[in-house]
Order: C-alpha cells, then sequence, then structure tokens
C-alpha cells in the first residue's frame, strides 16, 4: 500500500473518463499522486467512477467495487470511495448493501470526494475545466454538454443525468486552447445529445458555431463529433463540416431503428422515411463523410417483422461504422413501466448476431474499396510489429484501425501525422506503408 497513491478506476463512457481526469487534476493538486486504470492498484485509496446505464455496466460496476470492498478487507487498501452513474442513481440503496465503501458520490461531485480525502473544504485550483489526461497526449474528449431531454424509452440516462444542460460557448472554446496548448492535436467532441447543444443556453441550436470557431484555433488538427440526435438534426452544421479541413467527415449519430413502428414504440419522434432524410441529406452536403450509428434490438415490441426490416435497412444504407446492443429493461424508464419485456434473452443475442455479421460484410467491402488510397494517419501507439494509427474516419477505441510495419518504415512518432499508402484490408482494419 503507498502512502500518498490513489487509484482511480474510470467504468463506462467517455464523458465518465473526462469526470475522472478533472477529478485527478484536483487530487494532483492536493498534492496526491493519481494512477488511472493500474493493473496492479497499489494505492492506500481507490476511487471506482462507476457506469449506470445498463444492466451489464451495473453489474462491472459491482462487481469492481466488491473486488476493491475484498482488498480493504484484507488491510491492502485504506479507504475506498465510489462516484459516476451508478451511485446517483442508487444513493439511497447501495450504502446498506455495500457498507465498505467510505463514501458515495454523485456523478458531478468530484470536488466533494477532494473534500473528503483533504478533510477540509477545497476551492478548485486553476481553471474547472482543467485535468489530468488520461488519453495519448495528442488527443482528448471534449464534454460540451450533461444530461438529456429526449427520455427514449429504454433510456436511463435522464433520470442519472437529469435535463440536457449547455455549457457556455466561451467557457469550452478556453477548455480548447487549453488542451491544445497541453499538446492536444484531436477533439473527439462529446455529449448525451450533441443535436440539442445551445437549445437552452441560447434558444437556437450553436453547435455550427461551436464547431466553426473549434476549427479556426492553431493547433487543433482534428475535430470529431460524437452522438449527434436524428431529431430536430442542426443542419448548418453540415456547411461547416464540408469547409473545415479539420473537421474530420465523421458524425456519430444514434439511430437505434428503421421501422417506424418501433420508433414509436422506443419515443424517438421521428419516422423512418424522416430519418431516411436526414441521413440522406448528410451524405449529400458532406461528401464522403463515414457515418457510425448504434442500434438497439430486443426491444419490446421487436417483432420478426420489423427485425427483418432492419436487417434489409441496415445492407441498404451501408454504414461506415455500426454496433449493436440488445435491450434490457431499465428500472423507472417508460418500457420498464408500461411494456413487456417478453424476447428472451437467447433471441435478443441472436438479433445482435445477426445485425453483427451483416455489419461484418459491409465494412469489409467498405475498407476493401480504400486500397490503393492514401490517407492521413495519426499514430496511437506501438505494438512489436506495427505502428497502429487511425484515419480521420476511425474514433480511438471503438472503430478501425490501420496498422503500418515497423520493417518497412522509417520510425515514426506517437501523435504525429503521416501521409499513408493503403495496402491491405481486413474486416475491421486496415494496413499501410508510408
Amino acid at each position: 500500500m503507498r502512502k500518498g497513491e490513489i487509484d482511480i478506476i474510470t467504468l463506462g463512457c467517455s464523458k465518465n473518463l473526462v469526470d475522472a481526469e478533472r477529478l485527478m487534476r484536483q487530487l494532483e493538486l492536493a498534492g496526491y499522486r493519481c494512477v488511472h486504470d493500474s493493473p496492479n492498484p497499489q494505492g492506500e485509496i481507490a476511487i471506482i467512477n462507476t457506469c449506470g446505464f445498463i444492466g451489464d455496466a451495473k453489474e462491472e460496476s459491482i462487481e469492481m467495487i466488491l473486488q476493491f470492498a475484498e482488498r480493504k478487507s484484507k488491510k491492502k487498501l485504506h479507504k475506498l470511495y465510489v462516484m459516476g452513474c451508478l451511485s446517483q442513481r442508487y444513493a439511497q440503496e447501495l450504502p446498506a448493501e455495500i457498507p465498505e465503501v467510505d463514501g458515495w458520490f454523485g456523478k458531478f461531485d468530484y470536488l466533494g470526494i477532494v473534500n473528503e480525502i483533504k478533510g477540509d473544504r477545497l476551492e478548485v485550483k486553476g481553471e474547472d475545466y482543467e485535468r489530468m489526461l488520461t488519453t495519448p497526449k495528442h488527443y482528448a474528449y471534449l464534454k460540451i454538454a450533461e444530461g438529456c431531454n429526449r427520455y427514449c424509452s429504454y433510456c436511463a440516462i435522464p433520470l442519472i443525468t437529469g435535463k440536457f444542460t449547455s455549457r457556455p460557448l466561451e467557457d469550452i472554446l478556453e477548455e480548447v486552447r487549453w488542451l491544445v496548448s497541453q499538446g492536444v492535436k484531436e477533439l473527439n467532441v462529446i455529449a448525451q445529445d450533441l443535436s440539442s447543444y445551445g437549445l437552452d443556453l441560447y434558444g437556437e441550436h450553436r453547435l455550427a458555431q461551436l464547431v466553426d470557431e473549434m476549427a479556426q484555433i492553431d493547433g487543433l488538427e482534428w475535430i470529431r463529433l460524437h452522438y449527434a440526435y436524428p431529431t430536430d438534426f442542426p443542419y448548418d452544421l453540415l456547411p461547416v463540416m464540408a469547409k473545415h479541413p479539420n473537421v474530420c467527415k465523421y458524425l456519430d449519430i444514434a439511430l437505434q431503428h428503421c421501422s417506424s413502428n418501433m420508433l414509436k414504440m422506443m419515443r424517438r419522434h421521428i419516422t423512418r422515411e424522416e430519418q431516411d432524410k436526414v441521413i440522406a441529406r448528410i451524405r449529400k452536403e458532406v461528401p464522403g463523410i463515414c457515418i457510425r450509428t448504434t442500434l438497439l434490438v430486443g426491444h419490446p415490441g421487436e417483432t420478426e417483422q420489423d427485425f427483418n426490416e432492419l436487417c434489409e435497412w441496415v445492407k441498404e444504407m451501408k454504414f461506415d461504422r455500426l454496433g449493436a446492443f440488445a435491450y434490457s429493461e431499465e428500472e423507472g424508464t417508460y418500457a420498464a413501466r408500461h411494456y413487456q419485456d417478453d424476447i428472451s434473452q437467447e433471441e435478443k443475442d441472436r438479433r445482435v448476431d445477426t445485425i453483427m455479421a451483416i455489419q461484418q460484410s459491409i465494412s469489409s467491402e467498405k475498407l476493401s474499396q480504400m486500397v490503393g488510397t492514401q490517407q492521413l494517419v495519426v499514430i496511437d501507439h506501438s505494438e512489436q510489429d506495427y505502428y497502429v494509427g487511425r484515419t480521420q474516419y476511425d474514433s480511438p477505441e471503438v472503430d478501425c484501425e490501420v496498422l503500418i510495419h515497423k520493417s518497412d518504415n522509417k520510425k515514426l512518432r506517437i501523435g504525429e501525422f503521416y501521409i499513408v499508402n493503403i495496402i491491405k484490408s481486413e474486416d475491421f482494419d486496415l494496413y499501410a506503408s508510408l
């Protein structure tokens, strides 16, 4: 057990990661040494930043808390704290269930943990947005809003994070300049619902203005957008994406389904025809754009006909990147209150596998079309025989990688950009040479 060292474990999404990074910055300024996601934790204090989105995520969070509770019982840990979505949602129930935890904190109360550890009230040192980056130093995540007002039938996030709240545009731009000053060249812009940015603060969409002003900041090579919503999509964003070379031709827009019947049951406030028009317009106004989407299968009421329609739609739309997940009933949601979860887990899993098999074929075809082209690639890390990078069409951790064999090339620098020739493709990866 190392005195003055704190282990931070982050579970869930990149939005949680940003919260952990802010916490770590304040702890470091308070005199502690923070270690993030260590495979061999040795700190005297541990903080688990939990996810509470779906059943599997909640189960993972509980298991992680119990692992560290056991460490504490064996005197390998002095203090154990929990924060994040799970403790935000179950603040009343969890303390009685796991008494080994010394303190439970909500998703937004990272300063409360610092004050608890220090034993006095701490004012924020530096700017509130400053953080200790856990990503490779050349890229970071930029959170521009919290919460969600959509209330889709299956989703517990509005119950956890509350109403959609945009950050002021000036504050975000100040954070961007600070991140660039720290050596960040690539920003992955995140929010639960990018499409609504600005509506609560300014009474109008401001995502286009934000991205336009970000793109003019010197030193920012790539800006990538995550988690747009198709209903009330801010079309003024598209000319901005098309105009700026440092705004990646990439958009993560969760569509969830295509059947108008299912979109209605999911409370998505859009029909298949309307949704298809959104995608068609995005592709028309930003030629060559890479669209990533997420689909939900096994939602109550999804008939075999609905699912077959979804399969045919995926084949027709040929999304560049696609993930699928099975419906998980979450207490308090509209679906849990009004629908019966009557599709077996086995059938849900079959539907996920079917969709992903279709997408594997699409991905293989699309990547094969890149063979023979030149692409700008950023190098993320080095493996035994390869440098591993990404194109503008690939987000860290979730999308395709570009592998460049070391024997064929000069020494490459992590975080630098290179023009490469794509020489080979697989289902989800590319191979290249300088």
